[in-house]
């Protein structure tokens, strides 16, 4: 056997040796600490549950709802149209909750334990809404249905409750009016709202979230048992163009066209004269 080999076996071995020689109350307190290690490493880097304070996402989420975030997809994958997100709002974002004072060490160790598990309330800071347009997308309403439009694509919306009325916006109301746009989405952030239009504060009145605050898809609630349901993404989302094919339709029909042929393969033309015409100059 490689010494390599005969290394591992004895460090295994020690190991089990002093395991067996802890009482069962001198070990669980270590197995308490390992799991809380990994509860950590797991809430950090992979999924966090949220809970849901407020009713701007009813009736998908309501209050008092706990939600598993996947914290990977806003990493690797970035955010989809329709998907419902957890991010950090800017300092226009305005809190729909007021945290209880955890200015204490033991206030501020139970928050975090708490958090751990979602059963701590949620910071002033943290937003829950549903992605609606993602950078270079045209987000408008409405259609002569009410609708919002995304990229000229008007979007039916079965989840939405209580949408906002018609009438024109006023610098106080601007949440609470259903009429904005057309927007082009800046590069680097998305459009959100909620699905309670009426009562939701969100981009509608304080503008786009950048992509790097979002920290995770909601993809399911977990908590009350008798709320429990997966967070799909909507199929109408899915037949949304993309930026470009947008703007190429909306364009009227001889500058669509000549915006198409700019990819029409072209035959190159050599300035320099061919060796065969060199010849025949030289002769």
């Amino acid at each position: 056997m490689r010494p390599g080999g005969d290394r591992r076996i004895g460090w295994w071995a020690k190991l089990r040796g002093w395991r067996q020689r802890l009482t069962w109350w001198q070990e669980f307190p270590i197995l308490i600490v390992i799991a809380f290690c990994i509860a950590v490493l797991f809430r950090t880097f992979l999924v966090q549950v949220f809970y849901i304070p407020s009713g701007s996402m009813e009736d998908t989420l309501r209050v008092g709802d706990r939600v598993a975030v996947n914290k990977l997809s806003s990493r690797f994958v970035g955010p989809v149209r329709g998907e419902v997100v957890v991010f950090r709002g800017d300092a226009g974002w305005t809190p729909e909750i007021t945290s209880t004072d955890d200015s204490g060490l033991f206030g501020r160790v139970g928050h975090f334990l708490g958090s751990v598990v979602g059963i701590s309330q949620a910071s002033e800071t943290d937003f829950i809404k549903r992605v609606i347009g993602l950078p270079g997308d045209v987000v408008a309403c409405c259609d002569v249905r009410g609708r919002v439009m995304v990229n000229g694509h008007p979007l039916d919306e079965p989840y939405v409750t209580d949408n906002s009325p018609f009438g024109s916006p006023g610098s106080r109301q601007a949440c609470r009016v259903r009429a904005f746009g057309p927007l082009t989405v800046s590069p680097g952030h998305v459009f959100v709202m909620g699905d309670h239009r009426e009562i939701s504060r969100d981009s509608r009145c304080n503008g786009e979230i950048p992509m790097d605050n979002i920290i995770g898809r909601a993809f399911v609630v977990v908590w009350p048992p008798s709320n429990w349901e997966p967070l799909p993404v909507p199929d109408n989302f899915r037949q949304v163009p993309n930026p470009r094919a947008f703007a190429v339709q909306a364009l009227p029909a001889d500058v669509a066209a000549a915006d198409v042929s700019l990819f029409a393969p072209v035959r190159a033309v050599s300035l320099y004269p061919s060796r065969s015409v060199r010849r025949r100059l030289l002769w």
